[in-house]
């Protein structure tokens, strides 16, 4: 932006259903204003990954339910993009290793950066100490509700690059976890958005 703010992008795909937890953005930019000194602009981004516009975003966001089969131009965008420094954050809305969304995506993955590129990063990564300190990744209610596969993900997954995280995939359903008012975070014992903080102040790590 004009002036150095931050600014959260949503990409959007031909496939799939991505504008999803349409709240979401506005809770986790609420969050970097609370907690951080960074500029913020308070309205999300929404950019076409087929877009050349992606290459303007220093932090992007992709979500859904369904199949993910990105287009060549699609491809080709993501995969320059994260070559050359991006970060995207991947959320799977089903909460499902075995969901549409997380085979799917996946297999994209495996088709821009080869086999195993997607791997589990350890709970000791330095993504959980960067602004909040965690233990892992938090638990999120989808996962403790039973909703989904079922099961308590007690790791995320990233395809990285030079040694830092290009792309962060995550099949614990965040976006649904963060998908609220952010008026009503008073409600919350702990808030349950700081942990998009970290992942953000890792994304500007340079």
């Amino acid at each position: 932006m004009a002036d150095n703010r931050f600014f959260f992008t949503r990409l959007q795909y031909e496939s799939g259903d991505w504008d999803v937890d349409q709240r979401m953005p506005s809770n986790v930019l609420n969050s970097l204003v609370e907690y951080t000194t960074l500029k913020v602009d308070t309205q999300e981004n929404i950019v076409s990954l087929s877009s050349s516009e992606i290459f303007r975003c220093p932090f992007c966001y992709l979500s859904g339910h369904k199949l993910v089969e990105f287009t060549a131009q699609e491809r080709e965008n993501f995969e320059k993009y994260v070559r050359n420094g991006g970060f995207v954050f991947v959320d799977d809305c089903n909460h499902d290793i075995d969901g549409l969304f997380a085979k799917s995506f996946e297999s994209q993955m495996e088709r821009i950066f080869g086999a195993g590129a997607l791997k589990k990063i350890p709970n000791n990564h330095m993504l959980y100490s960067m602004f909040f300190r965690f233990e892992g990744p938090p638990t999120t209610s989808q996962e403790l509700n039973g909703w989904g596969d079922d099961i308590v993900h007690d790791y995320l997954k990233a395809i990285e690059v030079n040694g830092r995280i290009g792309v962060l995939y995550s099949n614990k359903d965040y976006g649904c976890e963060w998908d609220y008012d952010f008026r009503n975070k008073r409600f919350y014992r702990i808030d349950n958005t700081r942990f998009s903080v970290n992942i953000v102040m890792y994304a500007l790590m340079r």
